[in-house]
């Protein structure tokens, strides 16, 4: 059988870079890996780690999803435009006080966020709709089904992404076309890291004193916490990613986090939003202290799991 062409954006780093690598090794040699990147000058991290794998079964172009002319030009650079598997990776971050943060910083969100997306299935879709086949996957967020606060645009952006995808699904699957949705929740890449970064480093003046502290001593500092205790790996993700291609039905929605499911579930279980909003508010605001000893248990418990499971590694190799 034929490698399925897989067309991947956002690639220079994190779970872009990571889902082309382990694609590209895939020992059945099932893909043929165009992991793309706004800017080639950033292809060195990606051109390490694909090793032998280069120009082989991965090759790096250049698409940035806010261009439409760039994409254009680099699905018609793909032979016949065949496109079996289309993942949509490439993403920015925002958090902070809406009140410090300019309108044009919010589109720059959405652009690429929602319409990034939307850009990428339109060119596609078509093409998928003729051969009757294809593969949409959006890398999501835990985000696009629960609002998180400081998170107000990112989480926006998400939840478009979302209500597009949900809409979508069910033209795509007359036509055999799965769409599928990735829904991690705290990822620790370099992208997160400088989104991270960028806040402790930012001016507050804009906002009043009570938000400003809010959001720098409470917001970053549970932040810290909370990706040092849940934060999954790239190579975490893009695991899960894989499994859900490699589906005989995908999924439609898929979370990479089970510690996050009864989180995003309250909305369901209380339609009037009282009870998510009464459980978060509870949980930042009255028991903050419970939730860092939490965290700390579950960081604890997960790292004497991960032991575990190397340890069964190495008795597997004797």
């Amino acid at each position: 059988m034929a490698p399925k062409t897989v067309l991947i954006t956002g690639c220079s780093s994190g779970i872009g870079l990571a889902l082309a690598v382990k694609m590209a090794q895939d020992k059945q040699k099932r893909f043929k890996v165009i992991a793309t990147m706004r800017n080639l000058g950033k292809r060195g991290c990606l051109e390490a780690a694909a090793g032998v794998t280069l120009h082989k079964t991965l090759e790096i172009r250049q698409l940035d999803v806010c261009d439409e002319q760039s994409i254009i030009s680099c699905i018609n650079s793909i032979p016949n435009r065949h496109i079996d598997i289309l993942i949509n990776n490439a993403g920015v971050g925002m958090i902070g006080p809406i009140e410090c943060q300019t309108i044009e910083e919010m589109k720059g969100v959405m652009e690429t966020n929602f319409f990034g997306v939307v850009r990428m299935i339109k060119e596609v879709l078509p093409d998928m709709k003729r051969r009757q086949s294809g593969h949409i996957v959006v890398i999501s967020s835990v985000m696009g089904l629960q609002g998180i606060m400081f998170n107000d645009i990112y989480t926006a952006s998400k939840f478009a992404v979302e209500g597009f995808c949900e809409s979508l699904v069910i033209q795509a699957l007359k036509f055999n076309i799965f769409v599928s949705l990735i829904e991690p929740g705290p990822v620790v890449t370099e992208f997160e890291t400088k989104v991270y970064e960028d806040a402790e480093n930012a001016d507050y003046s804009t906002t009043d004193p009570e938000t400003a502290d809010m959001f720098t001593n409470l917001y970053l500092k549970n932040s810290k916490a909370i990706f040092s205790s849940l934060g999954q790996t790239p190579s975490d993700i893009a695991e899960h990613t894989l499994r859900v291609i490699s589906a005989a039905k995908p999924p439609f929605r898929h979370q990479t986090n089970a510690f996050y499911t009864p989180m995003t579930a309250l909305k369901h279980a209380d339609p009037t939003g009282a009870l998510m909003a009464d459980t978060f508010y509870k949980m930042v605001f009255k028991y903050d202290m419970l939730l860092h000893i939490s965290l700390k248990a579950i960081k604890v418990i997960r790292w004497q799991a991960q032991k575990m499971r190397q340890g069964v590694k190495m008795l597997s190799f004797r």
